[in-house]
């Protein structure tokens, strides 16, 4: 089922482990030593651009008398959001910009524009599943607790209906990430008194958050309220489906692995490093799409490095692939659209109870183990100068390709 020892699974030393969490280290030392005013106007201007067209959209839905400018200030709006959830706000919790030690961009009082408290998304997000990440019982966002994307979660006849329920967590993201960073482990374990205070500061920011959106801005447009709701509406539903598919794009195509609790009893800092580079998964994106998806398109990067600044992950990628080269690990990455294909399988192939599944528990697409490579020669080579050849995961998976019917 899921990968017991991630060592055996890469096909890597402990000393090829080691050098490796060594040459990541190098990496985010150079970043964060060049961390300056550069980065600072980057995050500022990008702040700038997004109340820019967040206001500017809004007027063109208030005073347009056309549908083609409703339609395109919807649009604005919603890219005003998603830029604001994602960019910014995703980035900024995650701590990213704290080294300017700028009250307005600082991890501990910024708020986003979405459903949920930041406070809680926090604990649920940057601890457990940024620390425990695809760690069967310890990261909450494997499947986010509606989706069935691997079988070690057993099979339940409500299953069957995940390619609906999908769909309903796509379009209603936004609300799914808010119960989701509630519902979390470390508030499920409070007292009675601590949960009534979260969850009272939870609904006054549902309050907030829906009195702007669907009360306070329509009421300014006065007759045509109508108009601004469901802009506002429309715009908050295409904000979920983009943040749903980016999200799901970077944890459930195949490659990204999960991994059994045990993989966490005396994990290093290198190991740990591993895990999320085969955890994760990148989708192809040129300099639009990755800002438009809070450069959440190196979603490797962003978990060896998640306190890193986003507008460095394309320059730390660069470096991270040639890595992967060097100890022959796969790089997983692929167009949007073949990612999400790729997770759409799995969604409703494992809406469906194992008996009816073809490949084995231990090497499916979106389910593998070290388990599969049994009886697959894996060993160093030695080439005609007698110099040693690495042979890492990436060999192995081809060799077991070349020797194995293909199955899904």
């Amino acid at each position: 089922m899921a990968i017991t020892q991630v060592a055996v699974y890469a096909h890597l030393t402990a000393a090829d482990i080691e050098a490796l969490g060594d040459e990541l280290d190098a990496i985010r030392r150079d970043i964060t030593d060049q961390r300056g005013a550069r980065d600072a106007a980057y995050i500022r201007r990008t702040i700038a651009f997004q109340r820019a067209l967040d206001a500017g959209s809004r007027l063109m839905i208030g005073l347009s008398r056309k549908r083609t400018g409703w339609i395109l200030g919807t649009a604005g709006l919603a890219i005003a959001k998603s830029i604001e959830n994602m960019e910014i706000g995703h980035n900024v919790c995650h701590g990213q910009w704290d080294w300017m030690n700028d009250p307005e961009i600082h991890s501990s009082t910024w708020e986003w524009d979405m459903a949920g408290l930041s406070s809680q998304w926090r604990y649920s997000h940057n601890y457990r599943h940024h620390v425990f990440t695809n760690v069967l019982g310890m990261d909450e966002d494997i499947g986010f607790g509606v989706i069935r994307v691997t079988r070690d979660d057993r099979w339940r006849p409500g299953n069957l209906l995940q390619p609906l329920l999908n769909l309903v967590l796509a379009a209603t993201f936004e609300w799914g990430i808010a119960l989701h960073g509630l519902d979390s482990e470390h508030l499920r374990a409070a007292t009675p008194a601590q949960k009534a205070i979260q969850t009272r500061a939870f609904l006054g920011k549902i309050a907030r958050q829906a009195g702007k959106d669907y009360l306070l801005f329509p009421a300014f447009s006065g007759r045509r309220w109508r108009h601004t709701l469901a802009a506002d509406t429309s715009a908050n539903v295409l904000r979920s489906l983009w943040a749903y598919l980016v999200i799901f794009c970077g944890h459930f195509p195949d490659g990204a692995e999960k991994f059994a609790p045990t993989v966490l009893e005396h994990e290093t800092k290198p190991e740990w490093y591993l895990r999320q580079m085969l955890g994760t998964a990148n989708f192809d994106a040129g300099p639009v799409l990755a800002f438009l998806s809070g450069n959440l398109c190196y979603q490797i990067e962003h978990h060896l490095f998640p306190d890193l600044p986003s507008n460095r992950y394309a320059e730390v990628a660069v470096r991270v692939r040639a890595l992967c080269d060097k100890y022959d690990l796969p790089y997983t990455t692929g167009p949007l659209l073949r990612q999400y294909l790729l997770t759409l399988r799995t969604i409703h192939k494992l809406a469906l109870p194992d008996s009816l599944l073809i490949a084995t528990s231990d090497d499916a697409p979106e389910t593998a183990s070290e388990h599969k490579f049994k009886g697959i020669d894996s060993s160093v080579a030695v080439d005609a100068d007698r110099t040693p050849e690495r042979r890492g995961l990436r060999t192995a998976l081809r060799r077991l390709a070349s020797n194995r019917p293909r199955v899904r």
